[in-house]
């Protein structure tokens, strides 16, 4: 029985590898070899692909915070969960065409079980910025509406949620799309996930949708190429939300079954980071720039978890560094 961790790379800061499209995909998977690996759906998803497998526990950014403050457990599932499908009232029906024959290959393709989606009442309003830090972000105008098709899709039995809202054609970075910038919607999209996970304490994931096709017939940067292979970003969510665990208060998998987290050198403020601080998890802190500082010293410096730090800190020049040691460590 293989030993569990975690890998976390936040969505939305910019991360050197991680921050752009599944580009930090091989290095769970490179994890997933020796151990099981719980990871926010950021490290695996890359639009049609996906990383994501069998020793792998697609855990939501707000249920993974939720897992290490130890309010729930995880339950991993023997059977394809049942996805129900929220599409935001605002997707041009030929755009939202493209979605629904995303489903049905998956559903003949997959034996994906989805048998329900929603169409929004409204729509759901969608607007990006990026604070002080570069941080991406943004606001959903109308979350009730979101609030409203996922109640429904909940009553009728789904065990998970996928959600495509619609952003339009005002999402373009440049510094982005050539492997150097912020995700300009990872904020928001974790915005729109965390929010129906809090609400409905099920396995939930975004996707995005847009007015136009994105395939590209030139070459693109290698860490964004697998967003302009598809008109769609669905099937990396279906895949992460088919087999992602259960999130229950007696759920198999408690934090203490953990063995660390892995995160960026300079995130070590998220509430997972405080948590296992306050638990004793170990905790590897890899060189992966973001646009956040948070770094071991400024952690130990703060009063943000008092004057005692329980867990083992400990950093690395890269992931395959970090994997080398926890090999010898708890393999």
């Amino acid at each position: 029985m293989k030993n569990i961790i975690a890998i976390s790379v936040p969505t939305g800061v910019g991360a050197e590898i991680g921050g752009f499209a599944g580009d930090a995909g091989h290095i769970a998977r490179m994890f997933s070899e020796h151990f099981r690996v719980i990871v926010n759906p950021n490290v695996v998803n890359a639009g049609t692909l996906s990383a994501i497998n069998n020793d792998m526990l697609y855990v939501e950014g707000y249920a993974f915070d939720d897992f290490f403050g130890g309010n729930i457990n995880l339950e991993p599932v023997t059977k394809f969960n049942k996805i129900g499908v929220i599409f935001d009232r605002a997707i041009p029906d030929n755009i939202l065409n493209i979605h629904l024959n995303t489903i049905e290959a998956a559903k003949i393709v997959k034996n994906y079980n989805i048998p329900f989606f929603e169409l929004t009442d409204e729509n759901t309003g969608i607007s990006l910025m990026k604070d002080s830090s570069g941080i991406s972000s943004g606001r959903v105008h109308n979350e009730k509406t979101l609030y409203k098709a996922a109640e429904k899709l909940i009553k009728k039995g789904v065990e998970a949620l996928a959600v495509v809202c619609f952003f339009g054609d005002e999402c373009e970075d440049e510094n982005y799309n050539n492997g150097a910038g912020v995700d300009p919607i990872g904020g928001i999209e974790a915005v729109i996930s965390h929010y129906l996970t809090k609400e409905f304490m099920a396995p939930t994931a975004h996707s995005p949708a847009f007015s136009r096709l994105d395939i590209s017939f030139k070459r693109e940067n290698y860490k964004v190429a697998s967003e302009f292979i598809s008109s769609t970003y669905l099937p990396c969510i279906l895949d992460g939300l088919s087999m992602a665990p259960k999130l229950l208060k007696n759920g198999q998998i408690k934090r203490d079954d953990v063995k660390c987290l892995i995160v960026p050198k300079d995130t070590l403020g998220s509430k997972a980071v405080l948590s296992c601080c306050n638990t004793g998890i170990d905790i590897f802190a890899v060189k992966n720039k973001t646009v956040l500082s948070i770094d071991c010293n400024k952690l130990k410096e703060s009063d943000i978890i008092g004057n005692i730090i329980k867990s083992n800190i400990v950093e690395f020049e890269s992931y395959w560094d970090c994997l080398n040691f926890i090999k010898d460590k708890y393999e």
